[in-house]
């Protein structure tokens, strides 16, 4: 009868080895720790859960936002209540297309930012996300919980389409989940929609759900997250003017003012629209035309 060879045993601390070793390439380390301290501007990857440093913010001083004021004067004040530590709102910014709602919330953290480092206080930082990414939000906030820095959490052009449940996501996260907004971040949202949802999906709603008054109030809460709504509605004439005119002034663009009022009026006139955005491409365009260079920083 012939002996069978006894396979030796493995060894344990090798097999543990190869099994961490096997977990880890599942599993890749944590993203480190973000280091605020490099700049007062940043936009959340979620793919790899790391916040992308903006050293020159893409903004207009807030003395060049014509036809503003209130909103501007609402805006700022409750963003400067946040940065000291006293209560404020989640604002959302909604209505007419290119009335300076994203360019309003930039401005408005550059101003109260500056204030606050003039008075030795801890940095206010402005981090976007973007529209698609919503539902990393909470991730997004886990790293800000930990930080002693204030935040505005912003997210441009904000709306969601039929069939898009990302909104709760927003909705918990602004007030009613159980770990709610950390106390160091506010949010703003700009949006064409004051609802935030386009009226066919609410109808939608309405028309096919048992109770259709609760399907409405469930679409319609997510706007009520925002403590501060400001409306933004097309430029008048005289408005549009004066937009264009801060600018030149500004600028130090030389132009004869009954040539630069009929070329303006004519530019809108060829866009069917009187809006900050529409003034400001006019002001791209005439300083190309004359040879100057663009600086608003000055």
């Amino acid at each position: 009868m012939t002996e069978k060879t006894a396979t030796p045993a493995p060894n344990l601390e090798d097999t543990l080895a190869r099994i961490a070793s096997a977990l880890e390439r599942l599993s890749p380390p944590p993203a480190p720790e973000p280091d605020f301290d490099t700049a007062d501007a940043f936009v959340w990857r979620p793919d790899t859960d790391t916040f992308a440093a903006v050293t020159k913010v893409n903004r207009v001083p807030l003395k060049l936002l014509q036809g503003l004021d209130q909103a501007a004067e609402q805006l700022l004040s409750n963003t400067e209540r946040f940065a000291t530590g006293l209560p404020a709102n989640n604002a959302l910014l909604w209505g007419a297309r290119g009335m300076g709602k994203s360019s309003l919330v930039k401005a408005a953290h550059a101003e109260v930012a500056q204030m606050m480092k003039k008075n030795g206080l801890a940095g206010l930082k402005l981090v976007e996300i973007h529209r698609e990414d919503i539902e990393t939000l909470p991730r997004c906030l886990s790293f800000m919980r930990k930080s002693q820095m204030r935040f505005i959490v912003f997210c441009d052009d904000l709306s969601f389409d039929r069939d898009d449940t990302s909104y709760k996501s927003l909705k918990a996260v602004l007030e009613g989940g159980i770990e709610g907004r950390p106390d160091n971040v506010i949010f703003y949202a700009t949006s064409n929609r004051r609802h935030l949802m386009p009226r066919d999906m609410i109808e939608n709603e309405r028309s096919t759900a048992i109770n259709p008054s609760e399907a409405v109030e469930e679409k319609v809460s997510l706007s009520d997250r925002f403590g501060l709504w400001l409306g933004f509605h097309n430029a008048s004439q005289d408005q549009y003017l004066a937009m264009v005119n801060a600018y030149i002034e500004h600028l130090g663009l030389e132009v004869e003012p009954e040539e630069l009022r009929r070329e303006a009026l004519e530019w809108a006139m060829t866009r069917g629209a009187r809006s900050g955005r529409v003034a400001w491409q006019f002001i791209q365009h005439l300083a190309g035309r004359l040879g100057k260079p663009l600086n608003l920083d000055q």
